[in-house]
C-alpha cells in the first residue's frame, strides 16, 4: 500500500509537493528594516516566490489573518509587539502559516524556546537570508502537511 496524501479525489505521493502549491505560496515579511526587506523581496522573487510586507508586529497579524500567506518572517520584538502574537493568529483562526524569525542576536536558550512555542526556524540576518527560499520553501512544506493529513483509511 502506498503511503499517500487525499486531496480533492487526488493521490499524491508522500513527501511530493506539487508545483502548484509552490506558485500559489504567498510569503508575509514583517519588519521596519527597509533594507532587510528588500534583500529578503529579492531572495524571494529570484526563488519565484511571491511576497509581501506589513510594517509591523499588528499590520502583519491583520495581513495573516486573510489566510493568504503560508510563511511569516518576522523579528523577534518590534515596538508594538512579538513574533508570538502571529503564532496566535494562526491557532486562535485556525491557519496554518509558518512563522520564521529573523533575528540580530539570539542566544541558544532563546532558540530552543521559540522552536518549542511554534516558530518554525530562527535566521541570523547578518549571514542567512540567502537561504531564506530555501526555508521558506521548507516551511511552505510544513504548513501543506499540516493543512491535508493523510485520510484515517489508509492508516
Amino acid at each position: 500500500m502506498i503511503n499517500t496524501l487525499r486531496i480533492n479525489e487526488e493521490y499524491i505521493p508522500r513527501g511530493v509537493l506539487p508545483l502548484t502549491v509552490l506558485d500559489m505560496s504567498r510569503i508575509l515579511i514583517v519588519g521596519d528594516n527597509g533594507a532587510d526587506t528588500e534583500r529578503l523581496k529579492t531572495v524571494f522573487r529570484e526563488a519565484g516566490l511571491s511576497s509581501e510586507s506589513a510594517n509591523s508586529i499588528t499590520a502583519g497579524c491583520e495581513a495573516a489573518k486573510s489566510g493568504r500567506f503560508h510563511v511569516v518572517f518576522s523579528p523577534p520584538l518590534m515596538p508594538d509587539g512579538s513574533w508570538r502574537r502571529l503564532v496566535d493568529v494562526a491557532q486562535h483562526y485556525g491557519l496554518s502559516f509558518e512563522v520564521i524569525l529573523l533575528a540580530r542576536t539570539f542566544g541558544l536558550d532563546q532558540w530552543a524556546e521559540a522552536l518549542q512555542v511554534g516558530a518554525f526556524d530562527v535566521l541570523d540576518v547578518l549571514s542567512d537570508l540567502p537561504k531564506a527560499a530555501e526555508i521558506a520553501k521548507r516551511a511552505i512544506g510544513a504548513g501543506y502537511l499540516k493543512r491535508f493529513r493523510p485520510c484515517p483509511e489508509e492508516d
